[in-house]
């Protein structure tokens, strides 16, 4: 089936020039998809009714709002907005309930996508004629705000309304694609899509994917950026990196999410939630000698990553005002790191060198469902806690990184 396409193409002269790459393209400068709409004067959206889904990561070049941008712009009549989690304007903590209320700088409503129902309903959205989607994600599957996107677009096909996504840099780049996809049984919010763990994909180019693979395809255009290429990683972009949730506080934030955040799910470990380093370390109270955790994972010399032992107390979460240690995670070439299997070497380690914690035997059964959902199956975890040997669950995880990265790459935009 045909899927009702509109990528909208926004030429501006001269915003390619002296970039002959994307590792230089940062003195140039990306453009996001606000900052191409608000020099193209907002025309697409006149005489329509204007809905908007954002977060504090909407912002354009000068760090301006899109809530304010729209709100202000002579051309656009905003009408309603839409928060993921977190919110409109980012004021609720990571897995809180958000509520419907109105926002007090605009005095619009803010409808929430994150509480009673996660898919825009009838009453919302015959209020509009179009559905904006400006949000920054972080390039893993399991960071809800592209569960969000594909809510959205659910409900644009469903009431006939169109979608336009404005489209941002996908801060892990265009080409790290790693995990199996999400299988039948396996399908919920931190992995709604039949997607790797990591896609290697714009908010843009995988809306126009999904959108083509639907049997109920909505009326998309995605406005695209300038300057951004493939091979771009956040640091690339010259962008300021605006606190995506809580614990994504800095663009490279993003590097170290997929590293370690399946690990969040045994409930057990400290994975720097609570201390000063957000997915950039694992560690736990019954880990007694740092060095050796450290020295046994340089051993394997994995490419690109680098480990260091580190001593600390957390200030909240897993262990707080606990004495613990573990090991830092330094990404040492971004090319050639291999990100998601980082945190299944550390627990492969940790067993061999404390094999009287046996971490899936250890764990409440009840974060089993959480962390299948995440990994998208259980064959993970029922394969992996046979023996502790990533290499024995390694073929799994990799078996459709070449057929997504084909498949995937007919919707490229970039």
């Amino acid at each position: 089936m045909k899927t009702k396409l509109y990528v909208l193409a926004l030429v501006l002269g001269g915003m390619l020039a002296g970039c002959s790459n994307g590792h230089n393209c940062s003195q140039a400068g990306v453009k996001t998809g606000i900052d191409v709409l608000e020099e193209d004067g907002f025309a697409m959206f006149r005489g329509k009714r204007v809905g908007l889904c954002t977060n504090p990561t909407g912002v354009d070049r000068n760090l301006k709002s899109t809530v304010d941008i729209f709100y202000e712009a002579e051309d656009v009549n905003l009408v309603a907005l839409f928060g993921p989690e977190h919110g409109v304007r980012g004021n609720v903590h990571a897995g809180d309930h958000v509520g419907n209320e109105v926002d007090s700088k605009t005095g619009i409503t803010m409808y929430s996508l994150y509480g009673a129902t996660r898919k825009p309903t009838q009453e919302m959205m015959d209020q509009i004629d179009v559905m904006v989607y400006d949000i920054q994600d972080n390039g893993c599957r399991s960071y809800t705000y592209i569960s969000t996107m594909g809510m959205l677009m659910e409900a644009c096909a469903e009431y006939d309304k169109e979608l336009v996504i404005l489209d941002r840099p996908n801060p892990l780049g265009g080409r790290k694609i790693e995990g199996n996809l999400v299988e039948d049984g396996y399908i919920s919010f931190v992995s709604q899509f039949k997607i790797p763990y990591l896609y290697a994909q714009t908010p843009g180019e995988l809306a126009t994917y999904l959108n083509a693979k639907s049997d109920k395809p909505c009326k998309l255009t995605v406005v695209k950026m300038h300057g951004w290429t493939r091979d771009m990683n956040w640091d690339d972009t010259g962008l300021e990196w605006v606190v995506a949730s809580p614990h994504v506080p800095h663009g490279s934030s993003c590097y170290f999410y997929p590293a370690t955040g399946i690990l969040g799910e045994f409930g057990f470990f400290n994975i720097g939630v609570g201390y000063t380093l957000p997915f950039e370390m694992v560690g736990s109270n019954w880990i007694t000698n740092a060095d050796s955790v450290a020295n046994a994972l340089n051993a394997l010399n994995l490419s690109g990553v680098k480990f260091r032992p580190i001593y600390f107390k957390p200030f909240y979460a897993v262990g707080q005002g606990e004495q613990m240690q573990g090991i830092q995670i330094h990404i040492m070439d971004y090319d050639k790191v291999y990100l998601s299997e980082i945190q299944f070497y550390i627990v492969q380690e940790l067993y061999k060198l404390y094999p009287e914690h046996d971490l899936f035997r250890d764990c409440n059964q009840n974060r089993f469902n959480m962390f299948d959902k995440v990994c998208g199956t259980n064959y993970i975890r029922e394969h992996f806690s046979q023996g502790y040997n990533w290499a024995d669950v390694k073929p799994y995880w990799d078996k459709d990184i070449e057929a997504y990265r084909q498949e995937s790459s007919l919707y490229y935009l970039y």
